[in-house]
This record gives structure tokens, C-alpha cells and sequence, in this order.
């Protein structure tokens, strides 16, 4: 147990990673008053892409993660993509 590295992040980071998070938050809010069809949703979701990998990367400490942790986050978010595009399928071709 006393051989596990410990990296430590200064608060400056977590500073820096707080306004991204908050610029990008209010970004996504006023994306949604901007009319731009069917691509609000898009730059919407774009915009939580960004947010939830600053936030396994940083805040969750990914970033200082063993390479399998990575791996097996990437494989969820793989299953996630599958079942979302399974999912927009269905929909679009109901009848």
C-alpha cells in the first residue's frame, strides 16, 4: 500500500477546470436561445462531452489513473454510443 504513487494537483488546476466547467455550462444554456434547428441539440451534447471529460479527467482523477481504468471507462462509453444509436434508429424508423 505504501508503494502506490500519489500525484497531487495543485488548487489552481481545479480552479481553472471550475470556470471551464462554468463557461461551458452557461455556453450550453445559450446555445439552446440560439436558433439553429436541428443542430442546437447537437452543440448541446457537444458541449456535455466536453464537461463530462473534464470531469473524469480531472475531478474523478483519471488522468492519473492506471491505463485499464481508462480502458474500461472508454468501453462504457462505447456501449452508451451502441445503445444511443440503436435507440435514434428506432425512433426514426417508426412508423
Amino acid at each position: 500500500m505504501s508503494e502506490e504513487k500519489h500525484d497531487i494537483v495543485p488548487y489552481r488546476m481545479y480552479a481553472i477546470i471550475l470556470l471551464a466547467l462554468l463557461v461551458l455550462t452557461f455556453s450550453s444554456i445559450g446555445i439552446t436561445h440560439i436558433e439553429l434547428g436541428a443542430y442546437t441539440v447537437a452543440g448541446a451534447l457537444l458541449f456535455a462531452i466536453v464537461k463530462s471529460y473534464l470531469v473524469l479527467t480531472y475531478f474523478m482523477h483519471l488522468k492519473y489513473d492506471k491505463p485499464y481504468i481508462r480502458i474500461m471507462v472508454l468501453f462504457v462509453f462505447a456501449i452508451f454510443i451502441v445503445v444511443l444509436v440503436i435507440t435514434m434508429l428506432d425512433y426514426l424508423y417508426r412508423v
